[in-house]
């Protein structure tokens, strides 16, 4: 009995390891086992005898075209006279890819399996998103016949975005990609935004959608010079486009932003960006400023474009400081040459450092165009920033206390003067939460430990050097020295 019940399991075990065996020989399809690709027949049916003999005709994309190839084919096939059926193809776990040529022939095919489309849902706008293929099979019938479009998109292990059509001449396969590539453009769904640029773990491009700044002219602390001179180079030619072109002058041009760290540089480009909505604007910083080359061919496409390039002296130092120079440099000069004479590209740069910059940069017109010093904030400039920071803070200042505050900030910058009025408000709560009013005692207090001589690190992350730290001049306080490279003039500017 006891041998009978263990051939009796054995068994049992025995035809659950056949069940499985077939089961897993039925996906893997492999030859001889009478299994039959659902994916490579539906494919030979519909290309029929005439069809598999075509050429099949393919198309790498960026990955940050994803959304924009959907937003095309969603367009393309919604036109009059076309039908459009969409399969969904499964991969097994970890495969890289496939193409259409595999699944004509049915030759060294990987394990796939026909499935419900399955979408990737990417951005197009923010705070939208758009359901996109990232495997599936479209089956075509129009005026050219029946045939195949693949779309792959990006994955673990393919960088690319794939579209290949099959079942059509060479010449007319190429004329669907033709179309696809004329609906991307038009239908660009960075047009016109503000993104972000971003380099991916291979070396990619990756875009962020961000909302516009609402700032207005207000809000910008300049001198009316420096602002006018902004002004005019980037708004105005923007205004006076089509008269420019009309009269023969070119619409690309270059500016720089410079100065000491903190002035307000990148807010006065928050301030452009916000003014040019029917612009497409490229934001890069840091690690993307590596991408410049391929953010310019963006940038043409998506014209009228801004591109802005923060910090750019950490790519476009002086070839002399180097041997051989950067190579991101060389991709920023190229950029900023390439593009033809008429095309609406403004190309912002901002720099603590311009005495480093590359003299080819900085000099040559059509490369930068006008340059302008952000120096750091005068009196008049002071008591505005002190006003626009505390805007919405109760704050309870006597004339006196403003005045006090703007003389002992001499030499400080936009950047210092925001963080006074946040650590401010902390003395503030350390009395009484949730705060109720900042006095100028709280002031005094904030700026006694901005200013003691032990925070010059903080003073320095704040764009103030350690060597203007003085003692006041009653030994009483600790103080700023008066900086040596204040703007005459400088003050806040209204538009009338």
């Amino acid at each position: 009995m006891e041998a009978s019940g263990a051939s009796g399991a054995s068994g049992a075990g025995a035809q659950e390891f056949a069940a499985g065996l077939r089961a897993l020989l039925d996906w893997l399809h492999v030859p001889g086992q009478g299994a039959r690709n659902d994916v490579v027949a539906l494919v030979q049916e519909v290309l029929g005898p005439a069809g598999l003999e075509q050429s099949v005709v393919g198309r790498e994309l960026p990955p940050f075209e994803h959304v924009n190839l959907q937003t095309a084919l969603d367009a393309w096939s919604a036109a009059p006279g076309r039908t459009v059926e969409v399969r969904g193809v499964a991969l097994p776990p970890h495969y890289g890819g496939i193409d259409l040529q595999l699944l004509i022939t049915g030759e060294g095919l990987p394990p796939v399996r026909l499935s419900a489309p399955a979408v990737a849902d990417l951005p197009n706008g923010p705070g939208s998103t758009l359901a996109c293929l990232r495997l599936a099979l479209l089956l075509v019938t129009d005026d050219d016949g029946r045939y195949l479009v693949l779309v792959q998109g990006p994955g673990e292990h393919r960088e690319t975005l794939g579209v290949e059509v099959a079942g059509l001449p060479v010449h007319r396969a190429q004329a669907v990609l033709a179309e696809l590539d004329r609906l991307r453009r038009e239908l660009n769904v960075y047009r016109g935004r503000l993104v972000e640029v971003t380099p991916t773990p291979m070396g990619g491009v990756a875009l962020t959608f961000l909302d516009p700044p609402d700032l207005a002219r207000d809000d910008v602390v300049l001198p009316a010079a420096v602002l006018d001179r902004v002004e005019r180079h980037a708004l105005g030619v923007a205004e006076h486009r089509a008269g420019l072109r009309a009269a023969g002058q070119h619409l690309k041009r270059g500016l720089l932003l410079y100065g000491p760290p903190g002035t307000g540089k990148t807010h006065t480009v928050r301030y452009l960006l916000g003014r040019m909505d029917d612009y497409s604007r490229l934001l890069l910083t840091g690690r993307s400023l590596g991408l410049v080359g391929s953010v310019a061919d963006l940038a043409r496409d998506l014209q009228p474009a801004v591109v802005v390039l923060e910090d750019v002296d950490l790519v476009a130092a002086d070839r002399s400081f180097g041997p051989g120079g950067s190579p991101v440099l060389f991709d920023l000069l190229d950029a900023m040459d390439g593009a033809a004479p008429d095309a609406d590209l403004l190309f912002v740069l901002t720099t603590n450092r311009a005495d480093l910059l590359e003299p080819a940069l900085a000099a040559r017109p059509g490369r930068i165009d006008v340059a302008v010093e952000v120096d750091l904030p005068d009196a008049a400039a002071r008591r505005e920033l002190l006003r626009l920071y505390g805007r919405d803070v109760p704050l309870r200042l006597t004339d006196d206390d403003v005045t006090r505050a703007v003389e002992r900030s001499d030499g400080v910058t936009a950047s210092f003067l925001k963080e006074l009025l946040r650590r401010a408000v902390l003395e503030s709560l350390h009395e009484q939460d949730p705060v109720v009013a900042v006095t100028g005692a709280h002031l005094d207090r904030a700026l006694d430990d901005l200013l003691d001589s032990t925070q010059q690190v903080t003073r320095t992350l704040l764009g103030v050097g350690a060597e203007d730290v003085v003692a006041a001049g009653d030994g009483a306080q600790p103080g700023l020295a008066p900086h040596v490279h204040h703007s005459a003039g400088y003050r806040a500017h209204r538009l009338h």
